[in-house]
Formats: structure tokens, sequence, C-alpha cells
């Protein structure tokens, strides 16, 4: 498989029945997902319910969906903790089990120094040379990767060579693009910002609302890709709301709840300390896919 990850790369929802991981809904999303023309797949990051899979779970969800792939779209696990040990650990068993890359998360509640960070992303890059793409998102993790971080670990390990960039601000994408350039690919962390993102250098986005609507969102970045803006700012315009609504509540209750409703998952279940969607924002949701829809078909 290719070891270039661009376009829309869908972060799954890992789907529960009765408590435990569905197997089986898990297979014939996957395969849907790569029907839909998607250009890859993220198992067990944030919308997959790392944090409340167990180390079990969470290999057998990164195998299932190797398997089930097949080689047809890269994959890309998540194996970022905030702890060093167990990310390495992570990181070489998602390596054994065949993925195309991993995505490692900043770790979250002991707030590293930056030092510490290169350290911690030095440690599991040791373990692979298979592309690891950085995952900075300071509003679950506190602290922010560094642009002398990010500069020091692309040029130690040069399979370092991604950061999923959910900071929230444009101006961070052209800060990475002035000290890496080509060097470092940009992947947009939020659906809302992925064409701003691209109007300054990301080249695609590892997005939640391709969970429920795939085909919108990868002609919307296929658009801006192209460099057709008109036709790209018209299909943001369209997703935009729903891009907005699916985080309504913590991710993935709304894009779960959609997605049942939708008959892609068997339920809408989440692990606590998740809980179900409240009847204001359900309605919220619903009432948002449904113009959406309404749109795509006119």
């Amino acid at each position: 498989m290719s070891e270039n990850f661009y376009g829309v790369l869908t972060a799954m929802v890992t789907p529960f029945k009765e408590g435990e991981v569905d197997w089986e809904g898990l297979d014939s999303f996957t395969e849907w997902q790569i029907q839909e023309g998607i250009q890859g797949l993220v198992p067990v990051g944030t919308t997959g319910e790392s944090p409340t899979l167990n180390h079990g779970e969470h290999l057998q969800v990164v195998q299932r969906v190797v398997d089930k792939t097949a080689n047809r779209v890269p994959v890309i696990a998540g194996t970022g903790s905030n702890s060093t040990r167990e990310a390495v650990a992570m990181t070489k068993s998602a390596h054994e089990a065949g993925v195309d890359g991993m995505l490692v998360v900043t770790p979250y509640y002991n707030k590293p120094s930056q030092e510490g960070l290169f350290q911690y992303f030095g440690a599991v890059a040791e373990v692979t040379d298979k592309p690891i793409v950085l995952y900075s998102i300071p509003g679950r993790c506190v602290i922010e990767i560094g642009i002398e971080t990010l500069v020091r670990l692309r040029e130690k390990y040069p399979h370092v060579n991604y950061i999923k960039e959910a900071g929230g601000k444009t101006e961070r994408v052209c800060e990475i693009r002035q000290a890496l350039g080509d060097d470092m690919t940009i992947l947009s962390g939020d659906d809302s910002l992925t064409l701003p993102f691209m109007s300054v250098g990301a080249k695609g986005v590892i997005s939640v609302a391709s969970n429920l609507m795939p085909k919108p969102v990868v002609n919307m970045v296929r658009a801006g890709m192209e460099n057709d803006m008109a036709r790209a700012t018209a299909l943001n315009e369209q997703l935009y709301s729903l891009f907005v609504d699916l985080f309504v509540e913590p991710n993935p209750v709304p894009v779960k709840t959609a997605m049942k409703d939708a008959n892609l998952i068997e339920t809408a279940d989440v692990r606590r300390p998740l809980c179900a969607i409240s009847y204001e924002n359900y309605q919220l949701v619903s009432k948002t896919v449904k113009e959406l829809e309404k749109k795509l078909q006119g």
C-alpha cells in the first residue's frame, strides 16, 4: 500500500452491541467506507473511543480493519498514549498487524515539556519504520507540539512526516509550512476547517463527518485538491452545518447517533463516561442531516 496519505481519511467509529465491539458491524462498515471511495481509514483514534477500549480490543479492532481492508486503502492505527511505554507497545503491535502508518497523539493529562514530547515521539519512531502521523490537539491534551519540536523530529526521523493538526488555527498550518514545506504533510483534524487549511497547504482531512457521508466530503476535498475552489467552497457551504453540529456533544456521540439513524451501525452505543445524546441535540442533529440530504439530492 502506498505511504502517501492524503484526501479524506475516516476517523472510524467503533460500533458496539450489548456492551461489546460489534465485529460484524465493524466489518460491514469498513467495506462500505471503501466502496464509497474513501482514501484511508483511521481506526482506534478519539472517534473510535480508544480511551475506553482495553488493549486487547484496541489491537483486535486494528487487525480486523487491516484484514478487511486487504490493502485496498491505507490503514493508519491510533497508537498514542499518555504513557510512552504504552504508546511504544501499541505501535509495535500495530506494526506487526500490518498497518500502513500510526496516528500518535500528544500525551494528555501529564503535560510534558517540548523536550518530553520529543523524547516520547522519538521513542515511538524508534520501533517502526512506517509513517507516523503526529496528532496535535491542544483542546484535549492542553499542550501543542511546538514548531521547533516538529523540525527536530523530522530531521532525526524521516518517517515522521505527517501531522494531524487540530489546534483550530489556520496560521498554525502556515507556520508548519514555513518551517518544513513539503517535508511535513498536513492533514486537518477538524472537518469545519478542512477547506481553510487546504487553502494554505494542507492535503486533506482525518474526518469525523465522513463516517456518515463519505462521498460528499471526498468530493469537497477532491475539488480543493484540484484547485476548483468555487466547487469546493459550494460543497463546504452545504456541509458546514453538519461539520459543526456533529460536535454539539462530545465526539463520537452525535455521529454515532446519526449513523444509527442511517442504518450504518446497529446501535449508537458509546462507553461511559460518554453517554447518549440529549433529546434536544438529537433533534438538532437529525434536522441538520435531513436538510443536508435534501440539498445533496437537489
